[in-house]
């Protein structure tokens, strides 16, 4: 090696800093220290203040006996507290660890104990359920309660609240900044849906990175005012807490979330982003008008989970929201994939228009690679729009892997990509659409059949306000089409005329035959739940009734 190659490389040694998220708020508190970081009730905070608080909540965990890596569990409604535990977690070089609080008491347990959460953080709302997964320990955390003002009852389980855990720190403590940047900054779980949860691991380099590509990639300019509709406790809020820090915003915390609320947070706090499930659009685009407010600005939505139907879409953008479509798993930290929006696409119909935006699109600018290939041998599909493939990815916002799971993990990494299990084709433009979780295609008479397809065709009937299509057991076929929907208020539409309509815009095959009328169950985060759809038809006492002889004669003929 040269002299000067040398010298290069110890001037760039010099200058090398790890990447994390953390530098984000020190930056922003240093720079706009008076600027609105939180809003929640009429509570307000700084960034100056926030930045304390969370350097406060850093020392305190030293104090309390955190070491660095130790676990550091968190049980919270999307408040002040947990938006603060998003950096002074880190701060004491400890791995952050988000629980849904829609979990029952077994899940949680398992999760505690898995983790070997040193500390739990626990909003007493949720005393109830979090007292009978402590029960299940042998060697529970130290738990400190989450006391807010805005909500009544809940035992106290812990040691002191989270303000007399603060009390405990040093508000001007020096937290020491990560010497690398490949460690883990926050520990999240899966739902857990087909066996245990898996803890999916984020570094402090990924969670940097994705923070950027969100405001990147939804243009997101200086200042933003956001909505907390999306749980932080998933994915970490897709990583928008450190997002929000980098852009200096406000976050304007919702502990529930409704229609109404929505509305006024737009309308009278000038929120202009906010990120949810299409659960979520179809709140807003069917909100009463006692609950709609006007507003005379843009509001910027990004949208994932379940691809939203080409309808909603149509009327979010009638309504005034801006929406972005984005894909991703908790294992790739969030949003990896995004619809990035071309200029020409302006001039479609907005039927058209929905139709692009429905397409999950291309890699996020953090993410390294995409690619949609055979399962088995990783071979790419054609961009054809029409080869179904497996869904793959790699780079830096894809995650460490699964805590204390090696199996998993290699299962997961086989051959060098990520495999999602969601199943797609591949446009001509290179942009993605996803068919399916390969669990949910429905192979009716040898033939594959996207539930998605059948649920984008019902939502365009004005009488449907939710579907989801899974697979029912049929003697003949194996398994055919059956449509589960909720109606909007007022509709009286009948099981034959939903599948006559579907009849009139897809091939036979791919209709449904049969529709059930009931509510269909849903995550926290407004993923539809098939799993339990399709034990409608494996147990007994949730049973519905098997089609007649009559209605499957009627369905003979139709896969010619």
């Amino acid at each position: 090696m040269s002299e000067s190659s040398q010298l290069a490389m110890e001037k760039c040694a010099a200058n090398y800093t790890p990447l994390t998220p953390l530098s984000f708020i020190k930056r922003t508190a240093e720079v706009y220290p008076d600027n609105t970081s939180v809003i929640y009730g009429e509570r307000r905070y700084t960034w100056a203040e926030t930045y304390r608080r969370s350097s406060q909540l850093a020392s305190a965990l030293c104090r309390v006996g955190v070491e660095p890596g130790d676990r550091v569990a968190i049980m919270a409604a999307n408040t002040p507290e947990m938006y603060e535990a998003h950096f002074g977690v880190p701060m004491a070089q400890a791995i952050l660890t988000p629980i849904n609080y829609r979990l029952d008491a077994a899940a949680i347990g398992f999760i505690l104990k898995h983790s070997e959460a040193r500390v739990l953080l626990t909003d007493r709302e949720f005393s109830t359920v979090i007292r009978q997964a402590l029960a299940t320990l042998e060697h529970p955390p130290r738990v400190f309660d989450i006391d807010d003002p805005m909500v009544d009852g809940g035992e106290r389980l812990g040691e002191c609240d989270y303000e007399a855990l603060l009390q405990k720190g040093d508000p001007e403590y020096q937290w020491p900044m990560i010497e690398e940047e490949w460690k883990a900054i926050t520990l999240n779980y899966t739902s857990g849906t087909t066996g245990d949860p898996k803890g999916v691991l984020y570094h402090h380099r990924g969670a940097y990175l994705n923070s950027m590509s969100n405001a990147l990639d939804w243009d997101m300019s200086m200042h933003p005012v956001y909505l907390w509709t999306l749980p932080m406790f998933h994915c970490n809020g897709w990583c928008f807490p450190w997002t929000l820090a980098a852009r200096a915003g406000v976050n304007i915390c919702l502990r529930k979330v409704d229609a109404g609320a929505i509305y006024r947070a737009i309308s009278e706090q000038g929120a202009d982003h906010f990120c949810g499930a299409p659960i979520v659009l179809n709140m807003v685009i069917n909100a009463s008008d006692q609950e709609k407010r006007d507003f005379n600005h843009l509001c910027k939505v990004m949208t994932a989970a379940a691809p939203p139907p080409p309808a909603v879409l149509k009327q979010m953008q009638e309504q005034g929201f801006q929406v972005t479509h984005v894909y991703g798993l908790t294992e790739t930290y969030g949003p990896a994939v995004v619809c990035a929006w071309h200029s020409e696409w302006d001039q479609l119909a907005i039927e058209q228009q929905a139709e692009m935006k429905s397409r999950q699109g291309v890699v996020y600018s953090a993410q390294e690679a995409l690619m949609v290939a055979d399962s088995e041998t990783l071979q790419p599909v054609p961009w054809d729009g029409e080869t179904i493939g497996e869904v793959f990815c790699r780079g830096n916002i894809t995650m460490m892997g699964y805590y204390r799971n090696p199996q998993a993990t290699e299962s997961a990494f086989a051959g060098g990509w990520f495999h999602t299990g969601d199943l797609g084709v591949r446009h001509a433009d290179g942009y993605i659409q996803l068919k399916d979780r390969s669990k949910d295609i429905i192979i009716t008479g040898g033939e594959n059949v996207s539930s998605i397809e059948i649920e984008g065709v019902l939502y365009n009937h004005p009488s449907v306000r939710h579907v989801a299509v899974v697979a029912r057991p049929d003697e003949k076929w194996g398994e055919t089409p059956c449509a589960f929907v909720e109606l909007a208020p007022d509709a009286t539409v009948d099981e034959a005329a939903l599948i006559e309509y579907c009849r009139e815009h897809l091939a036979h095959f791919k209709c449904p035959t049969s529709v059930v009328f009931d509510e269909i169950p849903k995550t926290s985060t407004g993923k539809v739940q098939k799993f339990q759809l399709r034990k409608r038809f494996t147990e007994p006492s949730q049973a519905i009734p098997q089609r007649t002889e009559e209605e499957a004669a009627g369905y003979d003929g139709e896969h010619e």
